[in-house]
């Protein structure tokens, strides 16, 4: 059985500091996730100077500065995210971050040589640089908040085009063309996760929708996994056991420091509770078997019941409903066999309680 691969979501936590955002990977190889995963880009080119920030934002950094002013306080050079792979490696964890712009995606791929991009949520529409990453990166992790359906599959059209490297001009029909191609499809289902998600922080509870991700694997077949944004640790355990290839969970060196996300993040206490609890709903799953297990047998005949005497029996005396009972242990004949017992004669004495052994 393959494990569940963790993703611990560094994100901007790190505040703009490469300092912190080593800590967040010490954090993340302390609790043994898989790998901790940062945002790439330059600000100047994903965002307008006047955009309005969310409204969670304004809730955990206040209203005075622009989301523009927020993000290049957050904004890490490509030197310093070369310094932090570096770190990664040195750590045994594998470094992720997703690129939310052109240059971003270059560098991230031609420089860092990263084999696998995750596409945010926000960018599933971004056709362009959807297209762009597709057609570069060996593996992609598709984030699906905020979108239909029909948004997921229109996103995963422009990937198999992208991963065809075709030189046909991008439309919306070479698109199409590409998605339901055989080899189009054998890529996606090769080299892509979705990745379901409700984008608000934090998420409320009635709003997750886990069941969506057995709609996503049923009308794509592709792996599926989950990014979780609500408190605490309990629905990305509970998307384990509806089989998620990856989980990913915002993480924190402290829940009260200044930003747009810490306080929707694991602590780094949280952060190992739930890759424990993780690994444990990993071996809970078991096979789909329904057969006993090895620990059950030695209780088997202990906990079951056989036929034995109610009181003494004479050899030649007719078992009746007034000299037969069931009783613990179960090392004798099954209850099952019980109405055939009833039409035979005892061949020889049984004391009571004795197991009645022979039919």
């Amino acid at each position: 059985m393959s494990k569940t691969y963790i993703i611990a979501e560094a994100g901007v936590n790190h505040n703009g500091d490469i300092n912190l955002a080593k800590k967040l990977v010490d954090i993340a190889v302390s609790a043994q996730a898989n790998a901790v995963k940062f945002q790439t880009f330059k600000t100047e080119n994903i965002i307008s100077m006047d955009a309005p920030k969310a409204d969670y934002q304004i809730v955990t950094t206040g209203g005075k500065e622009s989301q523009f002013e927020m993000l290049k306080k957050l904004e890490l050079s490509f030197s310093e995210f070369k310094e932090l792979k570096a770190y990664c490696d040195k750590r045994s964890i594998e470094f992720l971050s997703t690129p939310f712009d052109f240059e971003s995606a270059d560098f991230l791929i031609d420089e860092l040589n990263l084999q696998m991009i995750k596409i945010p949520s926000g960018e599933i529409t971004n056709a362009p640089l959807i297209n762009h990453i597709a057609r570069k990166s060996s593996k992609v992790i598709l984030s699906t908040g905020m979108s239909t359906l029909s948004e997921v599959e229109a996103a995963l059209a422009v990937i198999a085009f992208g991963f065809l490297r075709r030189d046909e001009t991008p439309t919306i029909e070479a698109f199409k063309t590409a998605f339901i191609s055989l080899e189009g499809q054998r890529l996606l289902k090769e080299r892509v996760t979705l990745l379901h998600c409700t984008t608000e922080y934090p998420a409320p509870v009635q709003d997750v929708n886990l069941l969506a991700m057995n709609t996503m694997r049923n009308a794509f077949g592709l792996q599926v996994g989950y990014s979780d944004h609500t408190e605490g640790i309990a629905v990305p355990i509970a998307a384990v056991t509806l089989d998620a290839a990856i989980i990913e969970k915002h993480i924190t060196y402290d829940k009260q420091a200044d930003g747009p996300d810490h306080k929707a993040s694991l602590s780094p206490e949280e952060l190992k509770h739930m890759v424990e609890g993780i690994r444990q709903v990993e071996l809970a799953k078991g096979s789909g078997l329904k057969i006993p297990s090895g620990s059950e047998l030695k209780n088997l005949n202990i906990a079951r019941k056989s036929i034995v005497a109610r009181k003494e029996i004479r050899k030649g005396e007719a078992f009746t409903v007034e000299n037969l009972s069931i009783k613990r242990p179960g090392k004798g004949l099954s209850p099952f066999q019980y109405w055939d017992l009833l039409m035979k004669t005892a061949i020889r004495d049984f004391d009571k309680d004795e197991e009645i052994s022979f039919l």
